[in-house]
């Protein structure tokens, strides 16, 4: 049997760094940015089994080949590992190592997040927007053979080489990780194996008593059939009818609080009953959202729900409807695109598009919410974005894509509402768009230029034809004009609730007129400090009145949330956003409170607040998105005086295809206060 001293002996890498995490470092491909495709059911037991190993190392247990035994039930100080000893500590009767994980196979999940957690946490590994993990650079471990630094995933993968590929004995820790892998059966996909080499990691498996038990028991585990019922699952809930009729706050369209009733009644997995389609099962919680976060690559895909945005725009696949690692290699080369130091390095075209929009607003005039917004976010973002301008094109294209959401997505109109003669007019504008960008972005035109999203799809379409075909142009780039309407109506909320509260009102024109008291304000200007009442307001109307309320998958590999079995082929609605109607993570939920994001508060913490999505597929444009609205809310209020066209109780929502407010909402503009300066 292993204990402390034994970590101690196998170095500082062994003794800082635990079974499950090793594992995850092992099982991490950088390049697909998450773990090697391992099935759902074999990770789950080879993560438990990885805890076993090492609450084995760390002399809490032992095991052979026919039983499992506690020797101290001590707690280790690991998250990860003290809820495994718990479950073996309480449990009765002679098991052995098999039943142990089939039994806590439920519970990797948990073992996964807080290994992944501390992965980061200790910057062994960096996370990206969306849920992808790549080695952490500034992490230093270990030496290659020619003596340079290698990283420490780098280290853990050359360890195990070292292992398969030579004839040094193995310590007991080096035993069993070696069974793990080779238990998911992922050696394949890191080296080039030959017989000899196979031959060398079964011998390697069965050098341990406590490896070959534990590695026995995951592999025994992973050939019996995947798809096993758990026990201890629990019957879905199903909403009733009578449940959505009289649901308030589903008939006025504020999905985010509809959805927090019914999971306050029926718990954070309900079914909803769709009329001759299959019934969609609902995850509302931050519990699930923590899961869909977490797990949902694993389990999810997204194909399903966007193949019928992609055939309205005539492409193969997009960025939306792919996942794993195209996906991860999508997002990869538009980061920089769509990251806010971009935006930030073009304040100076933010401020003069945004006030040449503005010159054409007379002081008077009281204008719908949409109408006003949209083309206002629209001047600024087309030709930041495509270098393109598009006020002539945006009614009719975004006119044209919510008829595609609708129809593609939501499943609300018939398929043919999409080949209507003005439905066809419309589709030809984004024709015209695409065919415009395409016109802007010829080498010669683009020469010392900062790069734009266009570029950045182009420059992927060039170096990689076939991943991003020509055919496949027209729905990124046509999508670059949906950042209008989706910020656009944001802004447009955070307005309404800053003309409800008239003393934040106040206090962030008092910070706009600072900002610009000396001409326009720098990157180096909107710091926390000169921003925060904006910045906050912008956090709280994001939490109340979010623009993308929900998302859809389709389940692809069986799973356990919160005790409840989602089957594959099951549609499911994942309600990110009706955590922020929650209690629990947010007190008196409707009160709009931009204190909430302060210490000791800090309620935006964890995944209770979601308003950019969760996991693989959230908003890739998000710290973008959050600067430009905060500098045009900041605009807007020291350039005009606004007031709303007429009181309102609660503001008026279009909640589908996605959450707008209803341009039943009018502001009127009461008072030019500056001047809007143009530059020479």
């Amino acid at each position: 049997m292993a204990t402390q001293a034994t970590l101690v002996e196998r170095g500082q890498k062994a003794s800082s760094l635990s079974l499950p995490e090793e594992l995850l470092l092992a099982l991490l491909d950088e390049e697909r940015g998450y773990f090697r495709q391992v099935p759902g059911w074999n990770l789950n037991c080879a993560m438990v089994g990885a805890a076993l190993g090492e609450l084995s190392l760390l002399g809490r247990i032992d095991t052979d080949l026919t039983s499992l035994t506690l020797l101290d039930a001590t707690p280790t100080g690991r998250p990860l590992l003290d809820p495994i000893l718990r479950e073996v500590a309480a449990g009765s009767g002679t098991h052995d190592a098999r039943y142990w994980i089939e039994r806590l196979a439920p519970q990797s999940d948990s073992v996964i997040s807080e290994a992944l957690d501390e992965l980061v946490r200790r910057q062994f590994l960096d996370a990206h927007d969306g849920g992808f993990y790549t080695f952490a650079r500034r992490q230093r471990r270990g030496k290659t053979a020619s003596g340079e630094d290698q990283v420490v995933g780098e280290y853990v993968n050359a360890e195990l080489a070292k292992v398969i590929f030579t004839d040094e004995i193995p310590g007991p820790r080096e035993v069993i990780l070696t069974g793990l892998v080779d238990a998911c059966r992922v050696f394949h996909l890191m080296y080039q194996l030959d017989e000899d080499v196979e031959e060398r990691i079964r011998f390697v498996s069965q050098m341990d008593l406590i490896g070959q038990a534990i590695a026995a028991a995951v592999s025994q585990s992973i050939l019996a059939p995947a798809l096993r019922r758990p026990s201890l699952t629990k019957p879905i809930p199903t909403v009733s009818l009578g449940d959505l009729v009289f649901n308030k706050e589903l008939r006025e369209g504020r999905l985010p609080a509809a959805f927090a009733n019914l999971a306050a009644k029926h718990g954070p997995v309900f079914e909803i009953p769709v009329p001759f389609r299959p019934n969609i099962i609902v995850l509302a919680g931050r519990e699930t959202n923590e899961w869909a976060h977490r797990m949902g690559r694993v389990y999810l895909r997204s194909k399903e729900y966007f193949e019928g945005v992609d055939k309205a725009y005539g492409v193969s696949r997009s960025m939306h409807s792919i996942d794993g690692a195209d996906h991860f290699r999508f997002r990869k080369s538009m980061n920089t695109a769509y990251s806010r130091k971009t935006l930030t390095r073009r304040l100076d075209e933010v401020y003069d598009l945004a006030r040449a929009h503005m010159a054409g607003w007379e002081v008077g005039t009281t204008m719908p919410v949409q109408t006003m917004l949209r083309p206002f976010v629209n001047a600024q973002t087309s030709p930041l974005l495509a270098n393109i301008d598009t006020q002539d094109e945006i009614v009719d294209a975004l006119e044209y894509k919510v008829r595609v959401l609708n129809v593609g997505i939501i499943k609300m109109l018939p398929k043919f509402m999409l080949k209507t003669r003005s439905m066809r007019r419309r589709a030809a504008s984004m024709q015209r768009i695409v065919d415009r960008m395409a016109m802007t972005h010829t080498a010669g035109q683009r020469a010392g230029k900062d790069g734009d999203v266009v570029d950045a799809y182009l420059a992927l379409h060039a170096s990689d034809p076939q991943f991003l075909p020509e055919s496949d142009l027209s729905l990124p780039l046509g999508a670059i004009l949906m950042t209008a309407m989706y910020m656009g109506d944001q802004i447009g909320f955070a307005l309404y609730w800053l003309l409800q509260n008239p003393d934040l009102y106040e206090r962030v024109t008092a910070e706009a007129d600072a900002l610009w008291a000396k001409g326009d304000p720098r990157e180096e200007d909107f710091t926390r400090e000169r921003i925060d009442v904006a910045h906050r307001v912008m956090m709280e109307s994001l939490r109340m009145t979010p623009i993308v309320p929900m998302s859809m998958r389709t389940v692809m590999n069986t799973c356990v949330v919160e005790g409840y079995e989602l089957p594959v082929g099951a549609q499911l609605v994942i309600a990110q956003t009706a955590a922020h109607y929650s209690e629990e993570s947010f007190p008196d939920p409707w009160k709009f409170d931009i204190d909430r994001y302060l210490p000791p508060r800090n309620e935006q913490s964890g995944r209770g607040y979601a308003p950019f999505g969760l996991g693989t597929h959230s908003c890739i444009g998000s710290r973008w998105a959050d600067m430009q609205m905060v500098i045009n809310l900041l605009m807007l209020t020291h350039y005009f005086k606004i007031e709303l066209a007429r009181p309102y109780t609660r503001v008026p929502m279009d909640p589908l295809p996605s959450q707008s407010p209803s341009n039943k909402l009018k502001f009127k503009l009461v008072e030019q206060r500056h001047e809007l300066p143009t530059r020479p």
